[in-house]
């Protein structure tokens, strides 16, 4: 089995759990709402590699994340976690769960 050199960020982001459906991945990158490297993206088909830095919005929140692995599959919750690392900053992510929290007030 040969390592992968890069995966369309649509399917990378379906194996991470990070959205329900590749369609719904597809949507969004093809929407220019992804960023690879802080550049946004155009094609769902665009490339991630391992140690890119992943900018985009999931729900409320926006979610930087690092590729660590690419993943062959869309795997198990505990698989998905390691394919990637959260590095979205702690102020955003302490904001965010306070908003939450504001609206069921």
């Amino acid at each position: 089995m040969t390592k992968l050199d890069g995966l369309r960020v649509d399917k990378y982001l379906w194996f991470a759990r990070f959205f329900k459906t590749r369609s719904l991945a597809t949507k969004r990158a093809n929407g220019g709402r992804i960023r690879v490297n802080g550049i946004k993206i155009k094609k769902s088909s665009d490339p991630v590699r391992v140690g890119d830095i992943l900018t985009f919005a999931q729900g409320n929140q926006i979610r930087v994340i690092r590729v660590l692995d690419l993943g062959t599959r869309r795997g198990s919750a505990q698989e998905a976690q390691n394919l990637y690392e959260d590095i979205t900053p702690k102020e955003d992510a302490d904001e965010a769960k306070s908003d939450k929290l504001l609206a069921k007030l």
